[in-house]
């Protein structure tokens, strides 16, 4: 998979000012150049801003939400997809930094949706309503280079220390295999996942479990320091994009939106782009 730090996508929709929010809104840039019509009804769709669609993320899980050098530009794949959608629907985006513990709360106060590598689950549908999915993710087991360590399932895991996300998929296996007593183990919690990868290198933990997609980020590029143990290759998990419960609206809008650059053949690019296949 390659990571790759560009802001071109970011920066285009950063420049927009948004003139008019609805069906056959049109932006001009800062030179005053009218952009493209929307091509979604938003007719029906009442945004937190209007002329904005904002979006909550928790920048910092490459290869979907990331800063780019500078230190300010929020990249990635969930980026580029989410100025993509807004493209369609004729606004501006904007991207809010915030933990993922929590983050759903956030919707509808503080941003539109969230587009922050989701899991759509049973549970979080009872919180909030899901687009389209858009990525198929499985559970990955990082280890240091070299290590001796071998795993043919998570409950190979027994016995061992492991760094996680906190409130992610990967958060809720691991703590349903150790409250049932399924195995015995010690789980150190992060608030970003960039901060558990530091602890193994450091020794504190023994391996990492995270999304498959992520985990084969991090050893792409530092294949001298993590490697992959074992992908739990069973049931995939799906991402999609969260909306409030009751603003099926949106929804559908963002839906829309997402037929038409999958009609156009967006997601192969953006696969093949941000994670070097057309898968």
């Amino acid at each position: 998979m390659k990571i790759k730090k560009i802001v071109a996508l970011a920066l285009v929709a950063a420049m927009s000012i948004t003139v008019l929010a609805g069906c056959g809104t049109k932006t001009t840039n800062e030179s005053g150049e009218t952009a493209k019509e929307a091509t979604v009804d938003m007719s029906n769709v009442t945004l937190i801003n209007d002329g904005i669609l904002t979006i909550g993320a928790e920048i910092g899980y490459p290869p979907f939400e990331d800063f780019a050098d500078d230190g300010v530009t929020p990249i990635g794949y969930d980026i580029d997809l989410v100025n993509a959608i807004a493209e369609k629907m004729g606004v501006k985006a904007e991207f809010i930094n915030t933990s993922f513990d929590g983050i759903l709360a956030g919707i509808g106060v503080n941003y539109d949706a969230v587009a922050s590598a989701i899991t759509i689950t049973d549970e979080r549908k009872e919180e909030v309503l899901f687009s389209t999915p858009y990525i198929s993710n499985y559970q990955a087991v990082v280890v240091p280079k070299g290590s001796d360590i071998k795993v043919s399932a998570l409950t190979d895991l027994n016995g061992m220390s492991i760094a996680l996300q906190k409130g992610t998929t990967s958060d809720a296996i691991m703590n349903d295999y150790k409250s049932t007593g399924t195995i015995d183990c010690t789980i150190l919690a992060t608030e970003q996942i960039l901060q558990g990868y530091t602890q193994m290198s450091n020794g504190e933990v023994d391996v990492v479990v995270c999304d498959s997609v992520v985990a084969e980020g991090f050893v792409a590029s530092s294949p001298d320091k993590y490697e992959i143990a074992f992908i739990d290759n069973g049931e995939p998990e799906e991402f999609g994009i969260a909306v409030g419960l009751e603003n099926t609206p949106l929804q559908v809008a963002i839906n829309e939106a997402m037929a038409q650059l999958e009609e156009e053949g967006y997601f192969e690019e953006a696969a093949a782009y941000w994670f070097g296949s057309g898968e």
